[in-house]
């Protein structure tokens, strides 16, 4: 297995306290880098050899996961082991700030485009739907890959954010980070969603980013047994919100050390960010 991993997936920027689900005001991502030092200085303690990095998100002042686009950029412009995603909106309240992001798409190391509905909005809401669609034709036109973050329930589950794939998977690439996200989404991805879109000519990837123990094994077997999908599986951590150790750990011993872990570890990413 390759020794120094490319990492599909990690962010940069201090979000500011927040009270989160009505609880007191708490800052989860303790590993957050404020500035690009910071940031190459992880890569250097985890002994990453290349990554793309997005902008942190997940405190609801949109000002703030757009805010970061700049520093990601720069992040991708100061070290050759870096490239970046810029943070797109689907709600129509941000067109002017998904303005100013996508004048961004032409610079340098600029390799993919991320979104969520985790602050709000739905793959299947009309308020969203002009926005969306200039996403991810955006990204088809520049060949940007799309980032789209998946949980259980709402609208980050498989079932919604599906029809992004759907709708959008035969011209644009699409990243559907965290494996569909916890158990309902693993078991709808692996289960089949994953191959059956591949073998229709979408042109979908994931990551396995906060996988539950049993899964990365069981997507291991599956596309053995299927013998399709080894090239769409990238390694990420969601540096802050994962752990390089643990997710390191636990696609290690699912892959073992030969092809498969030297295309998820390696060959995946380097196909997909350049």
């Amino acid at each position: 297995m390759p020794v120094s991993p490319h990492d599909a997936h990690r962010h940069i920027g201090v979000l500011p306290a927040y009270a989160f689900y009505g609880g007191p005001p708490v800052s989860p991502d303790t590993t957050a880098t404020a500035t690009v030092q910071e940031f190459l200085a992880t890569l250097d303690a985890e002994g990453v050899e290349r990554t793309l990095v997005l902008p942190n998100y997940g405190v609801p002042d949109p000002d703030l996961a757009f805010g970061f686009n700049n520093l990601a950029v720069e992040a991708a412009q100061a070290d050759d082991r870096v490239r970046c995603g810029l943070w797109v909106s689907p709600k129509a309240s941000d067109e002017a700030r998904n303005d100013g992001a996508l004048a961004l798409a032409g610079e340098d190391g600029v390799r993919a485009l991320k979104t969520s509905f985790l602050l709000g909005g739905s793959p299947s809401d009309p308020d969203c739907a002009e926005q969306l669609d200039r996403i991810f034709t955006t990204a088809a036109e520049r060949d940007l890959v799309v980032h789209v973050h998946t949980s259980p329930g709402a609208a980050s589950d498989l079932d919604q954010v599906g029809q992004l794939v759907e709708r959008y998977g035969d011209a644009t690439k699409i990243h559907l980070v965290h494996l569909g996200g916890g158990m309902s989404g693993h078991l709808k991805l692996i289960g089949h969603r994953l191959f059956d879109w591949i073998e229709s000519g979408k042109r979908v990837y994931t990551d396995t980013s906060w996988a539950i123990g049993f899964a990365p094994t069981w997507l291991v077997a599956e596309i053995e047994r299927r013998g399709i999908g080894h090239d769409r599986v990238l390694f990420a951590t969601d540096t802050p919100w994962g752990d390089f150790e643990g997710e390191h750990a636990r696609l290690r011993a699912a892959a073992g050390d030969g092809d498969l872990a030297a295309a998820f570890f390696h060959q995946n990413f380097e196909a997909l960010y350049g």
